[in-house]
């Protein structure tokens, strides 16, 4: 069970750190990643899990230009070494942690291959510990840091390549790890809560990078809204946080949401945030192109994470926005790239959602009517 990481004192529990520390089978380790073209042009998305007790290791990437979307999927037996970070063609490198990652699909039968390279803008900021239950029963308990940056690199589609660059496009990552769902579901009793809805907006503007996100309850309720301003500073630091003083709280207090008719996505948004001095700030959002996270295994009959595909196995699928319908569940955990404006300020980001059931507040009744017209 030894492995290199063995050798460094960075031990939580009595046990070799390739163990897990829960027999949880939702026990996840998990990166995200985004890159958002300024001019709206494309959106680039990333993934990469490991689930120690379901000895899995998964990743995707996928691209959404030009009205179509284009993904790659790939899937592993987890290795035992947990620095070994790589699935068939792809590989994620830590290249200095918190400031440059690069992540690679070498050209493969699949016909999709990247070589992206990321550069952290502000430093990495842990966000509030979240546990989310069903009942008595905890089915999210994890950890999460979120953390700006920009892209270099290129996409590649069937020989069209896609070029990212520094000054062009803008990014944002999470790394988690913890429970969650994932795998194959087992048996039991299925849950008997509308879901909440959840709504994130990571925007990046000139001199500083704001963030918010809040769960929601059928009916409008809030849950566990938070956010935060993050100043943009040089030399960029590794870790901000609100006692460092690089960051202000900017909670998420009211939104305002108009939707395409006869569906659950997103028109245009406006969010009423406040921050610790109680000054009332609005950010306005105006959605530029779609990305359905489908893409990444969200809410993906067949490459959903965690998923057993055997010792190795890679997968492609591709779709117009055009074709796929507003009715269709696995298409409703959508990410928005964005142009954002607080007051004079104009930026550019992503705006994520999932809305399912009766949310009356945003007139919705049933698990999946859309707007009227």
């Amino acid at each position: 069970m030894l492995t290199r990481l063995d050798e460094y004192p960075i031990h939580p529990l009595p046990r070799p750190i390739a163990q897990s520390g829960t027999t949880d089978r939702n026990a996840y380790d998990r990166y995200w990643m985004s890159a958002s073209h300024r001019g709206g042009a494309f959106q680039v998305e990333i993934a990469f899990g490991r689930y120690h007790n379901l000895q899995v290791q998964d990743t995707s990437v996928s691209i959404s230009k030009d009205g179509h979307q284009h993904a790659f999927h790939a899937s592993r037996r987890a290795p035992l070494e947990p620095t070994d970070t790589e699935v068939g063609p792809a590989r994620l490198e830590i290249v200095e942690p918190f400031r440059q990652l690069r992540y690679v699909v070498e050209p493969n039968e699949t016909g999709v291959s990247c070589d992206l390279r990321w550069r952290s803008r502000v430093g990495a900021l842990l966000e509030d510990h979240t546990v989310l239950t069903d009942g008595h029963a905890v089915i999210v308990d994890m950890d999460r840091f979120m953390q700006f940056g920009t892209w270099e690199g290129t996409v590649t589609v069937d020989g069209d390549t896609t070029e990212l660059r520094h000054d062009e496009v803008v990014g944002i990552r999470d790394r988690s790890w913890g429970v969650r769902p994932v795998g194959a579901q087992p048996a039991g009793r299925p849950s008997s809560s509308p879901p909440n809805a959840w709504l994130w907006a990571p925007i990046h503007f000139d001199h500083e990078c704001v963030v918010a996100g809040w769960f929601q309850r059928p009916g409008g309720a809030f849950f566990r809204p938070d956010g935060h301003r993050i100043a943009v500073v040089d030399p960029v630091p590794e870790t901000v946080s609100v006692e460092g003083g690089e960051v202000a709280r900017l909670d998420p207090v009211g939104q305002r949401l108009t939707f395409q008719p006869g569906t659950r996505w997103v028109a245009s948004a406006s969010i009423d945030l406040v921050g610790s001095d109680a000054e009332p700030v609005v950010m306005d959002l105006e959605p530029l192109l779609r990305f359905d996270m489908r893409a990444l295994g969200y809410l993906h009959p067949e490459w959903g994470h965690g998923l057993w595909h055997g010792e190795l196995e890679l997968g492609r699928e591709d779709w117009s926005f055009a074709d796929v319908s507003p009715e269709d569940p696995t298409h409703q955990h959508v990410h928005h790239l964005v142009r954002a404006r607080i007051g004079d300020a104009e930026g550019v980001g992503i705006f994520e959602q999932i809305i399912f059931g009766p949310h009356t507040q945003f007139g919705f009744h049933d698990v999946l009517d859309g707007a009227s017209s």
